[in-house]
């Protein structure tokens, strides 16, 4: 009998104010939610203290856990260029954690995330966190949206890089 393979798998949700992440054990076709969270910064005025923040947290979750790889939400471009100047920060600053411990990085746009954990690109947050909940048997809050988009980001990851159809091609 063939030993079972057990990776983990990185989510984020990037932002400059509130960060989600959440960490995914897989162990055959086994998924269990290792930890799941917000990275909170409001309380940081300094832009460049919460991207060291989001770098330092970023590095101790990938230190702790060892995922074999980083999934990212793809920023949304919005109409505000000095929120979406703010967010590529963010999502550099996170990639470059990963970077700076040797775990690879697939982006994905929000539109792939809901289209894979829910069957519709057009999903709403909510109908994407009661699809987790009903897949992963996650329990989730209102507030608690961040954290729910990164295990989407990861749950997206995991069906993309399973589905021998997607490997090598563009997410």
């Amino acid at each position: 009998m063939p030993a079972t393979t057990t990776y983990r798998l990185l989510g984020v949700d990037p932002g400059t104010n509130l960060l989600g992440y959440a960490l995914l054990e897989i162990k055959g076709k086994d998924l269990r939610v290792l930890e799941m969270g917000v990275i909170t910064m409001q309380h940081l005025k300094n832009h460049q203290e919460k991207l060291q923040t989001i770098f330092e947290r970023l590095q101790s979750l990938i230190q702790r856990y060892r995922p074999r790889e980083m999934a990212i939400e793809a920023p949304f471009f919005g109409k505000n260029v000095q929120s979406m100047l703010k967010l590529g920060r963010a999502q550099g600053v996170a990639i470059a954690a990963a970077m700076t411990n040797g775990v690879p990085i697939t982006e994905y746009s929000p539109k792939k995330i809901k289209q894979s954990v829910s069957g519709n690109g057009n999903a709403s947050k909510e109908q994407v966190a009661a699809m987790l909940q009903t897949i992963l048997g996650v329990q989730w809050q209102q507030d608690s949206f961040d954290a729910t988009d990164a295990l989407a980001t990861a749950l997206c990851n995991y069906y993309q890089s399973s589905n021998p159809l997607n490997r090598g091609g563009k997410r």
